[in-house]
């Protein structure tokens, strides 16, 4: 079995990835480090090379052919944008909405082209925000609100919640 973590950028993906991939004895895969194995530049070169909509072809055709098993797998936030890839992370995994609320997320969030988020030319963050979110409860299988939430709180909300 794997687990997929969406959400948008600075949600916890990876760090509550790698906490419960311990917790459960299971692999983490960061797919922005895939993508980067994969291309040889980082998230913020690929969007200077070939722009968002470019970025985001990478990104499915990444996410869309990995071959996992027991893993724990956090792709980028944009990652629901292809469709790809969320029917290929839906067949092979678990989907789980890491949810917090945009005011959080604005704190956690410091430069967001360095961070290699894709965001169209004057676009806010709360215009980003407010597209995305229908698009991760649309894909995932749980949303788990991590509003307020230790990390262990997190990690224990996914198992209740997938029975594991």
């Amino acid at each position: 079995m794997n687990i997929t973590l969406i959400g948008m950028p600075g949600c916890g993906k990876s760090t509550t990835g790698i906490s419960l991939s311990k917790a459960l004895k299971m692999n983490f895969v960061d797919v922005d480090k895939v993508i980067i194995q994969r291309t040889g530049k980082t998230l913020a070169q690929i969007l200077d090379a070939v722009g968002d909509d470019g970025f985001r072809q990478v990104e499915n055709d990444v996410n869309a052919s990995l071959d996992l098993k027991n893993s724990v797998i956090a792709p980028g936030g944009s990652v629901i944008y292809g469709e790809e890839a969320m029917a290929h992370l839906r067949e092979i995994s678990k989907v789980v909405y890491l949810q917090v609320r945009q005011e959080e997320l604005e704190r956690r969030l410091g430069d967001l082209h360095a961070r290699g988020v894709t965001i169209k030319p004057g676009q806010t963050f709360t215009d980003l925000y407010n597209e995305r979110c229908p698009l991760y409860r649309k894909y995932a299988h749980v949303t788990i609100d991590t509003d307020h939430k230790t990390m262990f709180e997190v990690v224990m909300a996914i198992r209740k919640a997938l029975q594991i």
